[in-house]
């Protein structure tokens, strides 16, 4: 058997392995989803002002719900960034619906029926991710904007802008009403969907299945951005249509993730109870099966909430009780769901592959 020459071994030698240096994000992709998300974004904007629009008119001629527990915000001329800030709420949050919807699809298996391939599908996810996160932000800063117009005690800017910073971009800085749990929510989620949403880029040194795993609590993201809505969003104060319906499409979200759950797109995430060709693996295999109970459920409790309509919110003409939930509880949440990222991170460690993958999470 004869070795290698040591001209061939030396650094310089065509036939010497090449290790190039694995980049910290792919900022190619990054690009391209930026560029593709154009269209999306401009659409979305359209959106935002078209719901604007309504708010703006609605407050204008008195008949929105808002007003029986915020009268103050009568003059719409005098409060405009704030219903823009709530536009971009509700777009974000109609965004953020249509991004899981899509994720989902691409994560389940594929019906014959689907008229869509998996790759178009999760492009399409990937930019309307990137516009939801826009979406979400210009929400904030169209609140921390009407706070600085709105300088009621008479502060210098540098501590206007710092105040108003604090009360829109810290968590816990807002520090009263339903604020101080509704706007917790919301910046939790602003700030999970960040490393969380664009996971994707950064798979090269995380590994595929890490990025994968990291992904999927995005569902966790949705879920208080839908909390944030219905505890503070503009016209769902009470209990009625437009509540009803933010609950109803609730339904689809849930009955597409237990359908994901079902039926994976990769056979290595299907529920296997018992595998002859494995050793048993009793927790893992109950913990999915847990999992699926859990999401059939929840679609059966949404769908209850929607047809009936009562989901223990406010009601009209009614005194409102005390917040179940106050800042400690979500602080506690908070922490629990970072501990169970950071064992999931342990668990899975660097073991996906470091080259691209354009698989759906």
């Amino acid at each position: 058997m004869t070795g290698p020459t040591e001209s061939s071994s030396q650094p310089g030698s065509p036939s010497a392995p090449r290790h190039a240096p694995r980049p910290r994000a792919d900022w190619a992709a990054l690009g391209a989803d930026l560029r593709a998300a154009v269209p999306d974004a401009i659409a979305a904007l359209v959106v935002t002002a078209v719901i604007f629009v309504v708010l703006y008119v609605r407050i204008d001629s008195g008949s929105s719900q808002t007003l029986q527990v915020m009268p103050f915000l009568a003059d719409a001329d005098e409060y405009w960034m704030y219903w823009l800030c709530q536009a971009f709420g509700w777009s974000a949050l109609l965004w953020a619906w249509l991004t899981v919807m899509l994720g989902l699809v691409r994560s389940s298996g594929r019906p014959r029926w689907m008229p869509f391939g998996h790759a178009g599908v999760e492009r399409w996810h990937r930019t309307t991710g990137l516009t939801t996160i826009g979406l979400m932000f210009a929400h904030a800063f169209m609140f921390f904007a009407e706070l600085v117009r709105g300088n009621e005690d008479g502060l210098g800017w540098g501590a206007l802008l710092l105040s108003a910073f604090v009360d829109v971009f810290v968590p816990g800085g807002y520090s009263t009403g339903t604020g101080r749990v509704a706007i917790l929510l919301g910046l939790i989620a602003l700030y999970l969907s960040i490393p969380l949403g664009l996971a994707y880029y950064f798979r090269f040194r995380t590994g595929s299945r890490l990025w994968r795993a990291l992904h999927r609590f995005i569902v966790v993201v949705y879920a208080l951005s839908v909390w944030h809505t219905l505890l503070y969003g503009t016209n769902v104060w009470f209990g009625g249509w437009f509540r009803t319906t933010v609950w109803a499409l609730q339904v689809p979200v849930a009955a597409l993730l237990l359908v994901r759950l079902l039926a994976p797109a990769r056979p290595g995430e299907r529920l296997r109870l018992r595998d002859p060709a494995a050793r048993p693996r009793f927790l893992p295999a109950a913990a999915r099966l847990g999992g699926r109970i859990a999401v059939a459920a929840s679609v059966v409790v949404l769908l209850g909430v929607t047809i009936t309509g009562r989901d223990g919110g406010r009601v009209p003409g009614e005194e409102a009780g005390g917040m179940v939930v106050g800042p400690g509880t979500v602080w506690v949440g908070l922490a629990l769901l970072l501990l169970v990222i950071a064992v999931v991170v342990r668990a899975v460690g660097r073991g996906g592959r470091p080259a691209p993958d354009r698989s759906g999470g």
